[in-house]
């Protein structure tokens, strides 16, 4: 896996080096020497990671970490500082700036590279998420970009799993004033509670007494429920071949022991803030994907979604030899409630008729509005009797339970037409079906409204 690597620095001799062990694993480099240079970089996407010096004249680390991390634009792009400092306290600063990574020079080139591996394939999971919400912007869905700037990431619901009792005791200690915190000291009961538990992290000691931690973090990562789900690892301090495995499998992030409480607080704060994102992210992808294919006043599916469905789904009665009827209801004379009570009047009839039509049909049944007052229903595995039958109830609903408009202060009389057709031959196709039912609807309006034709072929 390759990626673009923004490295900044103001010493050349350090961007050299960390330029020549990326390079030399494929990564593709840029350079900036100075804060303002690399933020204009990141504004145009110029990079997938950043590694940022901290001590730098002008903007220091720090401050760039906090401009990029505020800036809608930006940030999502992983930032791991590189520096000379070591003491606790200056990674707990780069951490809550924003950083997800703090490592201490001089590098190792397997921590360094394991590192930015893991980094860019969150980054490039994110990514992806962000190109398909766009079109979640474009109908109005709120950016997940304006909600993760000012996310906090607390109360977050966390699963510690360690068997060790003082170990996950002072873990708790640490975390439970700002989250929810949970303890599972069986290493093969967690696989299972993470699944159920709706956890935001998982905190997972690599030095489990009678259990292999790493096997516990694959296992997580080849399940559905848990695939998303951030890891924390807690590794010894010479058990870097380990944590390097691990972050190759999918750990999110890691402390060395003795852990520091201020640091391990930033990190969770971290691993938390991204996982709400992410959340969004799909919410929105998912609200986008339903807005493409539904109705929005109705709720019913739309004219887009029953035209692929339907083409379908005939091709499978045809396949099967199963029966299968089509239903093109029309609200009658729905001009003459729009000039006489007013468009948000007709948009009541048209909500209370949807939500009657729901009542009136079955759940493997298909109703769509396809346009201004007509609808559709598409009913699988049922002949023309049946559909009759389902009409005529319908149609007489309607006629009989007068509709409320002006939130249920008036009462007002609706009647509709339905056209049915239904399949007749394996040749048939949707486009066929849909006409004839239209047929049948024309005569019943022909012949008085109030009325279900079907079709007579």
């Amino acid at each position: 896996m390759t990626a673009r690597v923004l490295v900044v620095d103001d010493v050349p001799a350090n961007v050299k080096l960390l330029e020549a062990r990326l390079s030399a694993e494929y990564f593709d480099v840029t350079t900036a020497h100075s804060g303002a240079e690399a933020l204009a970089a990141c504004e145009r996407a110029e990079c997938d990671i950043v590694l940022l010096d901290v001590i730098m004249p002008g903007l220091d680390g720090f401050e760039v970490c906090r401009k990029l991390k505020s800036n809608p634009a930006t940030h999502h792009i992983p930032v791991v500082m590189v520096t000379a400092l070591d003491q606790p306290s200056d990674r707990v600063t780069g951490l809550q700036a924003g950083a997800d990574d703090f490592l201490t020079k001089p590098v190792s080139d397997i921590a360094l590279i394991a590192r930015v591996r893991s980094l860019t394939r969150l980054k490039m999971m994110t990514d992806e998420l962000r190109m398909r919400a766009v079109t979640s912007r474009e109908i109005g869905i709120e950016s997940a970009e304006r909600e993760a700037i000012t996310e906090q990431g607390g109360r977050g619901r966390i699963l510690i799993v360690d068997d060790r009792r003082s170990s996950y005791e002072r873990l708790a200690a640490m975390l439970e004033k700002e989250h929810i915190v949970d303890i599972e000291p069986d290493p093969s009961a967690a696989l299972f509670r993470s699944a159920e538990g709706n956890y935001e992290l998982l905190i997972v000691s690599l030095s489990l007494e009678n259990f292999d931690g790493l096997r516990l973090c694959s296992q997580l990562r080849s399940l559905d429920r848990t695939r998303n789900l951030p890891i924390l690892a807690l590794c010894e301090p010479d058990d870097t071949a380990r944590l390097m495995r691990g972050l190759e499998i999918g750990v999110n992030d890691y402390l060395l022991r003795p852990i520091d409480s201020h640091e391990l607080r930033a990190r969770v704060r971290t691993q938390i803030k991204r996982k709400r994102y992410t959340e969004r992210l799909r919410d929105n992808v998912q609200m986008s994907i339903e807005a493409a294919i539904t109705d929005a006043l109705t709720g019913l599916h739309n004219r887009r979604y029953m035209e692929s469905h339907l083409g379908k789904l005939v091709e499978q009665a045809s396949a099967r030899g199963k029966q299968l009827a089509v239903l093109v209801l029309d609200i009658d004379f729905f001009k003459s409630i729009n000039d006489s009570y007013g468009h948000d009047c007709g948009d009541d009839v048209l909500r209370e008729f949807a939500i009657r039509v729901r009542k009136s049909i079955r759940g493997i049944d298909l109703a769509c509005r396809v346009g201004g007052e007509e609808f559709v229903v598409v009913m699988p595995e049922t002949d023309m009797a049946v559909a009759s039958t389902v009409a005529e109830r319908l149609r007489r609903k309607i006629a009989v339970e007068p509709f409320p408009i002006e939130q249920g202060k008036r009462m007002i009389d609706v009647t509709i037409s339905i056209g049915i057709a239904s399949l007749e031959s394996a040749h048939d196709t949707a486009a066929q079906l849909l006409k004839r039912a239209d047929q049948a609807l024309y005569r019943a309006k022909r012949d008085g409204r109030n009325r279900v034709v079907a079709d007579a072929a």
